[in-house]
């Protein structure tokens, strides 16, 4: 028997940077509150206040934050290091064995 009073988690959606981008201006207009459009939208005022932050921080008035060329660019540097410390794992086990095999 479920509790009253929970919800069904929503589920993970994603979406495009265009669409993102209308929704940050649309809150820029100051026409509506942040509350409304996201409403509106069906998306959650936090997702809304998350791209208004990140929007700031890409135009360069944000709270200091990483950018989105800053964390993409983070991203693909953390798999670049992830592949290269594999690279070096096979090597160190590859001299280990051709080490043991010309004794």
């Amino acid at each position: 028997m479920e509790s009253m009073g929970k919800k069904k988690p929503r589920p993970r959606r994603s979406f495009t940077a265009e669409f993102k981008a209308e929704i940050v201006e649309l809150c820029q207009r100051g026409d509506r509150p942040i509350g409304q459009i996201a409403k509106d939208f069906d998306l959650t005022e936090t997702a809304v206040r998350e791209w208004l932050k990140q929007a700031e921080r890409d135009a360069g008035t944000g709270d200091g934050g990483l950018t989105t060329a800053e964390k993409d660019e983070l991203a693909q540097l953390r798999r670049e290091n992830r592949r290269l410390r594999e690279d070096v794992e096979i090597l160190k086990r590859a001299t280990a064995f051709f080490a043991k095999e010309t004794r």
